[in-house]
């Protein structure tokens, strides 16, 4: 395979059953509030006392540890949302949400920009490494990504059986060019996870989003990262190299640099489909919600609008 090496058919069988495990915890969550609150306050608060007594493992680094908690802490937000209306009684509540989705893409750049600026070769932090210019082209599609987050303004909180906060300007596009640049960015810099956490985990949050809860993909993100990092922290060798569970990426630069240029495209032209319809409707980024705006007037929006 080009983006990975040969593996047998039982690590296809493991990718589902994440895959499905990822899904059917998030749907748990949309529908149940004790469940969200034993999977994200006490199970975390349980397990951090294991976490800190296997902290001297090979696998953890110190990107692992601020992941597990920015992903449980965004759950959190949105718990808020959900059940108890901050975002309503407290004006600035709001901002919470497209801040903790920049803590987690600037944390991600960051370590993108260690990896190449280090020159990572061979095994760091229990994992193999290559690193290379896409690196950096992965990390400016990142920044990219964050500077073209918007319509926070926007977000609600359904009312029914699932509550759920819905972000309806966390478009198909953003949410592909997103899923592609976090794909990318995992494959360089988490390589031995980049089966499961780069492919698996992105799909998982991306698929509810895009066929039956659409307008969620933030709280599906959210959602999943905390449950694979909780996995991750707790287990941390179940997918390390050398378990019968890893699927190694090839190491091949070309694969690299493809998974970089296609994130940093998709990116690029997201830039420049915001930038048209704010200069177009005379928006403001920071306030208005961008692909709401004068769609009575314009049909565009259809073909990317989440919802």
């Amino acid at each position: 395979m080009f983006f990975f090496d040969a593996f047998p058919w039982y690590n296809v069988l493991v990718w589902l059953i994440v895959l499905g495990v990822l899904l059917g915890l998030n749907e748990w969550v949309r529908l149940s509030k004790r469940a969200s609150i034993g999977l994200f306050v006490v199970l975390p608060v349980l397990l951090t006392v294991v976490w800190y007594v296997n902290r001297d493992n090979e696998i953890t680094s110190w990107f692992t540890w601020i992941k597990v908690y920015s992903a449980l802490a965004g759950s959190l937000i949105y718990m808020g949302i959900r059940y108890r209306s901050y975002h309503k009684k407290y004006s600035w509540f709001v901002f919470l949400v497209p801040g903790i989705l920049a803590i987690n893409i600037i944390e991600a750049v960051i370590r993108e920009f260690q990896v190449g600026w280090q020159g990572f070769e061979g095994m760091v932090d229990g994992m193999y490494y290559i690193s290379g210019n896409w690196n950096y082209l992965n990390a400016f599609a990142g920044l990219i990504n964050l500077f073209l987050i918007c319509g926070w303004v926007g977000i609600y909180a359904t009312k029914g059986k699932r509550k759920d906060m819905i972000w309806p300007d966390q478009t198909r596009l953003f949410i592909i060019a997103y899923g592609v640049w976090n794909i990318a960015y995992v494959y360089s810099c988490a390589p031995g996870n980049a089966f499961y956490s780069g492919f698996g985990l992105n799909i998982a949050a991306t698929l509810p989003a895009l066929l039956w809860a659409k307008g969620t993909w933030m709280q599906a993100r959210a959602h999943t990262l905390s449950f694979w990092m909780i996995w991750v922290m707790t287990f941390p060798y179940f997918f390390a190299t050398g378990s019968a569970f890893n699927v190694s990426v090839s190491y091949n630069p070309t694969a690299n640099w493809i998974l970089a240029s296609i994130s940093l495209t998709l990116n690029i032209i997201l830039a420049v489909w915001q930038v048209y319809r704010i200069v177009t409707y005379q928006l403001n980024p920071l306030k208005d919600e961008l692909w709401k705006a004068n769609q009575d007037k314009d049909s565009e929006p259809n073909l990317v609008a989440a919802g």
